[in-house]
């Protein structure tokens, strides 16, 4: 992309929606002055990437007009596990030419795509320990296909491609902006939990360690609510974002199955009639006395149904969050902190179910701190209801800000 632009359009076309952040520079700080978001026609897109270029190019460039995005040139990422494979690697330190043959090298054993064609790219991360003999490079592979219809799509919604980018590096750029004050030093678990998939990507500071994507999104806890209350998936999307929250002392509750046998709240004991030295108070009573008391009922913790369906859900999540993390560990290193972003991350009480169930802090992210949002057209409660829906966006958007 050509480095003198001070203007961009960053679009990240999810499964259930699509969001667009405009972005200008204003000096050498960013400006976001265009914001929106609209639901991909049904069927357009899923986990494993865009099939329908045309339906999603005709309703983004209507949501763009509506917003009023006038910036011509877009960065759009690409997204899908048959559309693009991301991968850290770590190499013996070596001199440009000597890093391009060696990485046409591994971009060639790596192709994971039936499609013979592909596009690849890899960079430097940058910041590598001066005494360590290896270095640190992200490299993206796509089917030739694959591009080809995210450049068509953004033609046909009016704009011009600039650049193509892949989520992990969009993630780095906001939290490079956003987040260097509080996590530059460091090591995020950055949770994007989207509606059918979710990013578990490892950062020291904005520097990409470990990329992970699994198909797991918040489209799963909708059907398990649609499910337990008998209703239509568009309106357990809406009891989902209206009244689903994860209690405080969920740890407890679901840390372990619940042994149906055992009464709650009450201590096993164990009796034997024939002890001598039992007190009468404490022989077991008969419940087939003709004059046995009648048991005192013990109330059980209420939970709600709607806790109930989700939480199979959210402990699938957590545990592949658990997974990467112990994996990063296992390497010699730690995580400092846990960030939650995506529509899924909303739901009220998860990131202290997280931090609670692993160990890690946990906390929403939001990829607008410290940026001016002066979008005339996006009403203040539209910001504050989807801002961490941004992320992907926003990160295209700075684009013009790193490269």
């Amino acid at each position: 992309m050509a480095k003198k632009l001070t203007s961009v359009l960053g679009i990240d076309i999810g499964s259930r929606t699509i969001k667009f952040c405009e972005v200008r520079k204003q000096g050498n700080e960013p400006m976001i002055t265009a914001l929106g978001m609209v639901d991909t026609p049904e069927g357009a897109v899923d986990h494993q990437g865009v099939y329908n270029g045309e339906a999603v190019a005709a309703v983004l460039k209507s949501a763009l007009s509506g917003a009023g995005a006038s910036v011509g040139q877009a960065v759009v990422s690409i997204a899908g596990q048959s559309a693009v494979l991301v991968r850290t690697l770590e190499v013996p330190k070596m001199n440009a030419q000597e890093l391009k043959e060696h990485m046409a090298w591994e971009i060639n054993r790596n192709i994971p795509f039936a499609e013979s064609t592909v596009v690849s790219d890899f960079k430097p991360l940058g910041d590598d320990d001066p005494n360590s003999p290896n270095m640190d490079v992200v490299m993206a592979i796509a089917p030739q296909s694959a591009i080809d219809t995210m450049i068509d799509l953004v033609k046909r919604a009016g704009k011009a491609p600039v650049a193509i980018d892949v989520e992990p590096l969009s993630m780095a750029r906001s939290l490079q902006s956003s987040y260097a004050d509080e996590l530059s030093n460091k090591t995020v678990c950055f949770v994007d939990l989207g509606a059918t998939t979710c990013a578990i990507n490892i950062y020291y500071g904005s520097k990409l360690i470990m990329p992970r994507q699994i198909p797991l999104g918040g489209d799963l806890i909708t059907k398990a609510i649609a499910d337990v209350r008998v209703l239509p998936l568009a309106e357990a999307e809406a009891v989902k974002r209206n009244e689903l929250r994860i209690p405080d002392d969920a740890a407890q509750l679901f840390a372990a199955p619940v042994n149906p046998f055992d009464t709650p709240g009450v201590p096993t004991q164990e009796f034997s009639p024939f002890d001598p030295f039992n007190s009468p108070a404490e022989t077991p009573i008969n419940p087939f006395a003709d004059d046995a008391p009648a048991a005192s009922p013990v109330a059980a913790p209420a939970i709600d149904p709607l806790v109930s369906a989700a939480m199979p859900i959210i402990n699938d999540l957590v545990d592949e969050i658990r997974r990467s993390v112990d994996f990063f560990r296992s390497r010699g290193g730690n995580v400092d902190v846990v960030v939650l972003a995506g529509g899924g991350a909303k739901i009220p009480g998860l990131a202290g179910y997280i931090a609670n169930t692993i160990g890690v802090p946990c906390d929403a992210y939001d990829p607008l701190r410290r940026l001016n949002v002066n979008a005339r057209k996006v009403a203040p409660d539209f910001v504050d209801a989807h801002r961490q829906e941004f992320t992907v966006a926003v990160g295209n958007g700075l684009h013009i800000f790193f490269e």
